[in-house]
Formats: C-alpha cells, structure tokens, sequence
C-alpha cells in the first residue's frame, strides 16, 4: 500500500495502555526517541499491539508543528529534537523538512510562522506531534 501520510518512522511498542474505549501505545522509534500514540482500544486489539510488536508510526505533515526549544506545561506528549534539512516557502505555506534521530519528519506550516520561528537550514527545531495525531501500522 502507498500513502500520502509522508512521516512514517519505524519502531517497537515498548507499552500498551488500555483503557475503556481508547488505548495509548508507548513506542521506542529506531532513533531511540520515544513516541506515544492514543489510538482505539479496537485498533490496538485488531493490530494485536504488544511490547515487542515492531510498527510504523504515521504522522500527516500537518499534525506536526515546530518549536525552537523544549516546550514546558503543555499536553503534547510528542517532541522530537531535530534539525531543518529543507525548507520550501510557498505564498502562504512552508514545507520544513527536519531530521530527527533515525528519520526524517515534514511539517507543514505557514510561512509566517516560519519568519516567526527565524527558522532556516539547520535551524535546531522540536517536532510538536498530538498522541491522538499518530497512526500506527503493523508490517
């Protein structure tokens, strides 16, 4: 199967968390960072998810936004440090190409954000990604 979800970055469920309707899944991605998911519990149980199961976490370019520097008090469980590869700044939107420890994320945002942010190649960045934003794929 191809897909448009252009972030996938390979790891291994360290936790599974089930709750009555949702589950939250704990992965350690190739790179050694951590990322955590919050998918249905009918999904972690049709993917039969369990530490140990090797996955690909999905990530659409927009559900990710940018910092440029660790963010404290805040709900997003995911921040990825990372450095900009590329940067593609169209009339109103920006494509940011960042590379994180064992792979490679794309953010979507505006290009005012990117003039706000000061952002450039090799500009250091954390990755901003929601749990509920983070799909999961099992080979």
């Amino acid at each position: 199967m191809t897909l448009s979800i252009r972030n996938q970055l390979s790891g291994t469920v360290t936790e599974v968390q089930q709750g009555e309707a949702m589950a939250t899944v704990k992965l350690r991605l190739n790179g050694g960072q951590h990322l955590m998911a919050a998918i249905t519990k009918e999904s972690a149980d049709d993917l039969a998810l369990a530490p140990g199961s090797p996955v690909q976490a999905l990530v659409k370019s927009t559900e990710v936004s940018l910092a440029t520097r660790r963010v404290e008090g805040l709900s997003i469980r995911n921040q990825l440090p990372g450095a900009v590869t590329g940067l593609t700044t169209g009339a109103v939107m920006a494509s940011v190409k960042i590379s994180v420890d064992g792979g490679e994320l794309t953010a979507a945002i505006t290009k005012d954000a990117v003039a706000d942010l000061g952002l450039f190649v090799g500009s250091d960045v954390i990755a901003l990604i929601k749990a509920t934003e983070v799909a999961l794929a099992t080979a």
